[in-house]
């Protein structure tokens, strides 16, 4: 048991393995348009859904410095659909704001380490 127990331990460390992880969902595009009093947000993801065990669940839109402003829940998969689009309506984003963060979550890893910037336009 000894001898196989340092051969597994080098295996998972060696160069050029490594764990299998999925990718995180990416953000395409986003868009965003004045809506009323607030904002809408036209998101499009790519992720390799598999089905209901693993798929982009939701994307936020927050403020550089992380306060969130709205989520789209996401509450299917879309293994025939990639890359897809979605959309938030009546964001309300503070006044004098120019520029929000989105980023996607998944169900199996969470949210991703990258964020897409969108740079408002002050007509909408």
């Amino acid at each position: 048991m000894r001898r196989l127990a340092l051969p597994l331990a080098l295996l998972a460390t060696s160069p050029g393995i490594a764990p299998a992880r999925a990718d995180s969902p990416r953000i395409v595009s986003a868009e965003a348009s004045r809506n009323g009093m607030g904002w809408r947000f036209d998101v499009t993801i790519s992720h390799p859904d598999t089905g209901w065990d693993h798929y982009a669940d939701g994307w936020e839109v927050t403020t550089p410095e992380g306060e969130r402003l709205g989520m789209r829940k996401l509450h299917h998969p879309h293994v025939g659909e990639q890359p897809f689009t979605r959309s938030l309506s009546n964001v309300m984003v503070p006044d004098g704001l120019r520029e929000v963060r989105i980023r996607a979550r998944c169900s199996v890893d969470g949210w991703s380490d990258t964020a897409v910037t969108v740079t408002l336009s002050p007509g909408g």
